[in-house]
């Protein structure tokens, strides 16, 4: 795929704040430590991703783990892998058209990839290829999973090419992590990402845990809920179900996915990453007890684990990964991943080569043996706040397919979302693409493409935020209707402007 270039391209921030030499030796061993630990994460939390939602995963459950088990499930279940393929079309884009490649260079390359994707990546994809340019794909107007775990899982990258300079390492989240994030979303990139830079220079979990969270404004909720875990664990130091139970008492109804509201299921991205530094504040430093605890605490339990275990494996570097999680990798070093050329060993190295550019970019030195990087400190990015003043009332059914026209009366509400897709009756019918629009009392607000491919799938039938407050007529007709295509609508949830207290129905 081509670059997209643009004139004039500013350079990424250069506040420099002291100096860090270490050898290039431990710099790659460091890069090495990175990807290989979130590779095992991901793969050991392979059996139980989603598997307890709203639990833990008890003491007495064993999670299997083989000399084996990484081969096997790179080439059994290759879409395991999301985590890491996303991460490396980002690489490979930096690759190809330099550090200072644009925004719609990253855009571009993950929205025409072959992989499939969910909530708010793909709900970013869809924007993308229907023309709407980052920043604004990832924002919550036009994204309802804008809050969501999807960049916070794939920004390590962003860490990893930048040691010891976290407020580069937030410029290039900034940029690439509003592609299909915002709010609450696009902080956990900027969480996990700074979080790597900082493991390049401190081997004290707690040191990184809290340094990080500067980088991060103290109004958002991101902050105040992972600013909670570390308390919590200050207050009960011996026991990670204390602190776990705290958080699912105070943090855990979501408001902004369609499919996590009023549902066990909870991705949202301050939750998980809560769990990410649950894991490493109880592992203290331990890789196995760091890969046990994050995976045990439930919910997307592969990729929680791939970032706490990719950030700890980053500190102590590969050599220092216990073999009984190292060996298993070894053996899968030459596989490429899917949808990529790129195995783990060809990774290690330009992730290193992009690491280096980036230190000589930012008036660090390269020498034969040893790198000296100016380091930075983070500081907060801009705050951003997503569904402000909403708050979900109920998922009223629908339950209906149309190929003309759908209409309904909403209870008072100031914002839903109408959950559905596209069917194609026949599978042997003519290409159409169907084209439908949304009237809101009467008024056209928007019309939309529905793909019947699921890679250019749209992740809802339609959503509005920020309505004047009160009943709402809702038609929705389709512009070119077909015989063999229609719209389902499963139901629509719909928002209020203030906390309600006991919810009347969750969901149907």
């Amino acid at each position: 795929m081509l670059c997209v270039r643009v004139e004039g391209q500013p350079s990424l921030p250069r506040t420099n704040t002291g100096k860090v030499t270490i050898t290039r030796e431990t710099l790659l061993d460091k890069i090495k430590g990175g990807w290989a630990g979130q590779t095992i994460g991901v793969t050991f939390g392979w059996p139980t991703e989603f598997v307890h939602l709203g639990t833990f995963i008890p003491d007495g459950q064993t999670i299997p783990w083989s000399e084996d088990y990484v081969r096997k499930a790179m080439q059994t279940f290759p879409g395991l892998y999301d985590d890491i393929y996303m991460d490396l079309t980002f690489v490979s884009v930096f690759q190809r058209c330099g550090l200072m490649a644009p925004v719609d260079s990253f855009a571009q390359a993950y929205a025409r990839a072959g992989y499939d994707l969910w909530h708010a990546n793909q709900a970013g994809r869809y924007n993308i290829l229907q023309g709407i340019k980052a920043p604004q794909s990832g924002h919550y107007l036009n994204n309802p999973h804008a809050d969501d775990i999807d960049f916070q899982i794939e920004a390590d990258f962003a860490g990893l090419m930048t040691p010891g300079m976290p407020t580069v390492a937030a410029e290039i989240t900034d940029k690439i992590g509003h592609i299909m994030n915002s709010g609450d979303g696009w902080y956990g990139g900027v969480y996990v990402a700074t979080m790597y830079s900082l493991a390049f220079v401190s081997t004290d979990v707690n040191y990184v845990v809290r340094e990080a969270l500067k980088a991060i404004p103290q109004q958002s909720k991101f902050y105040q809920c992972i600013n909670d875990v570390i308390g919590w664990h200050r207050q009960y130091p011996n026991d990670w179900k204390k602190t776990w139970f705290e958080l699912q008492r105070k943090w855990v109804e979501e408001v902004g996915c369609p499919d996590g509201v009023f549902q066990p299921l909870n991705i949202d991205a301050k939750v998980n990453a809560a769990y990410v530094v649950l894991g490493l504040l109880y592992g203290n430093g331990d890789f196995t007890q760091t890969l046990e605890i994050t995976t045990r605490t439930g919910q997307d339990s592969d990729c929680n684990p791939s970032t706490a275990a990719g950030i700890l494996g980053t500190m102590i570097g590969y050599q220092n990964i216990p073999a009984y999680w190292l060996n298993p990798l070894k053996k899968a070093e030459d596989l490429p991943f899917s949808y990529t050329s790129l195995s783990l060993n060809a990774v290690y190295e330009l992730s290193y080569a992009q690491a280096l550019e980036t230190i000589r970019l930012h008036q660090g030195r390269v020498g034969e043996k040893n790198v000296e990087i100016q380091t930075t400190r983070p500081v907060p990015v801009r705050l951003e706040e997503n569904f402000k003043g909403h708050y979900p009332v109920e998922k009223k059914p629908l339950f209906q397919s149309f190929g003309d026209s759908l209409r309904f009366t909403t209870p008072e509400a100031i914002g839903l979302v109408i959950r559905g897709h596209v069917r194609k009756k026949q599978s042997d019918a003519p290409t159409h693409l169907l084209r439908a629009a949304l009237y809101i009392d009467g008024a056209k607000v928007e019309e939309a493409n529905f793909p019947t491919q699921p890679s250019q799938r749209r992740t809802e039938l339609f959503w509005r935020y920020h309505l004047p407050k009160g009943a709402h007529v809702i038609t929705i007709k389709i512009l070119n209707p077909h015989p063999a295509y229609e719209l389902v609508a499963g139901d629509y949830l719909y928002y209020t402007d203030q906390p309600v207290r006991g919810y009347r129905s969750k969901s149907h």
